[in-house]
């Protein structure tokens, strides 16, 4: 195991430093609803212009619950997920509907789930179970993204997202998260998906991290990580970097995702980002966020911060970080 002094000599944020020193300071509490709760997120999203996967109803109370059929109307697929979830928790992803069981849709995994199970799920988001605090909830039913087929050799069933850490407007990292058997097709690290690193400079992904081991290929397809470009890169910076004018945060993370036929849409926002993008990248974040403290202009708008960070931060190929980075 490694101590703090390890962590810091290696440039990693250590979990302690990034509380006080980044979310504590930069991120005022009456701000975090408009990124803890989806709904908040995604009109202020909508407001400033930007993409996000479309809204097709809302379901807030119990009463409500029966209205599923009527919200998701013809539509073979479809996502409900927590207004104010985190971590994937709660989140059904429908990709189609059983033509021999009336009323039955089928899961990403492929199995079949009926009507009154899925509403028995959403009367539980509902009722808070998936919620950050544990009080009543709301729950978002919305477009489900189509898988681009960039990631289908790197990919097992769901829609890989793509984190891009933000501070002070700069993009300065980022990684994708690709979906695996053992995430339940889901793109959260802590369930299992893999994060391969993203040269900020060419938008190529680098090295992977599965858990705490450093990977080179996909643990179910056995695909290599590393050497892919990912498209829309220039957008994907941008968007990103809008995000403090968005949500008035000086430390976040957003996620985005590239769907086949719409391109890169927001998914979400996050205040309290997690810090594995680091062994993604074989790079501590500390470096690159004191280089923007140096070069910080405040009248440079989001393209521009965008370009600046893709000209300071190329990718260097190193050795891997400590892992224990609680400190």
């Amino acid at each position: 195991m490694f101590g703090g002094k390890h962590l810091a000599a290696a440039g990693v944020l250590g979990l302690n430093r990034r509380n006080v020193d980044f979310i504590m300071r930069l991120n005022p509490r009456r701000l975090y609803p408009r990124v803890d709760d989806k709904l908040i997120t995604k009109q202020l999203a909508l407001d400033a212009g930007m993409a996000v996967p479309e809204l097709y109803g809302v379901i807030s109370h119990q009463a409500d619950v029966r209205r599923l059929s009527e919200i998701v109307g013809e539509r073979e697929s479809f996502v409900i997920k927590p207004a104010r979830g985190s971590g994937g928790d709660g989140i059904v992803v429908i990709t189609g509907r059983s033509h021999r069981k009336r009323r039955s849709y089928r899961l990403a995994s492929g199995m079949l789930i009926s009507e009154s199970e899925l509403m028995h799920h959403i009367s539980n988001i509902v009722s808070g179970q998936y919620s950050l605090s544990g009080n009543p909830d709301s729950a978002l039913i919305e477009y489900c993204v189509k898988f681009d087929p960039m990631f289908a050799e790197v990919s097992y069933q769901g829609v890989p997202d793509i984190r891009v850490i933000v501070y002070r407007g700069y993009p300065i990292m980022a990684m994708v998260r690709l979906p695996t058997r053992s995430s339940d097709g889901k793109a959260n690290l802590h369930r299992g998906a893999v994060g391969a690193g993203i040269d900020i400079s060419s938008g190529e992904t680098l090295t992977g991290v599965l858990g705490d081991d450093v990977v080179d290929d996909h643990p179910d397809t056995g695909a290599l990580i590393a050497g892919l470009y990912i498209p829309h890169w220039d957008f994907i910076l941008h968007s990103a970097a809008r995000g403090l004018e968005v949500t008035g945060l000086g430390y976040l993370g957003v996620d985005i995702v590239i769907d086949r036929d719409r391109g890169p849409l927001i998914l979400e926002m996050n205040a309290r980002p997690g810090l594995n993008i680091q062994i993604a990248n074989c790079t501590g974040l500390s470096s690159r966020l004191n280089r923007v403290d140096e070069i910080f202009d405040p009248k440079a708008d989001a393209a521009r911060r965008a370009e600046v960070c893709r000209q300071e931060f190329p990718a260097q190929r190193q050795t891997a970080l400590p892992l224990d980075m609680e400190h």
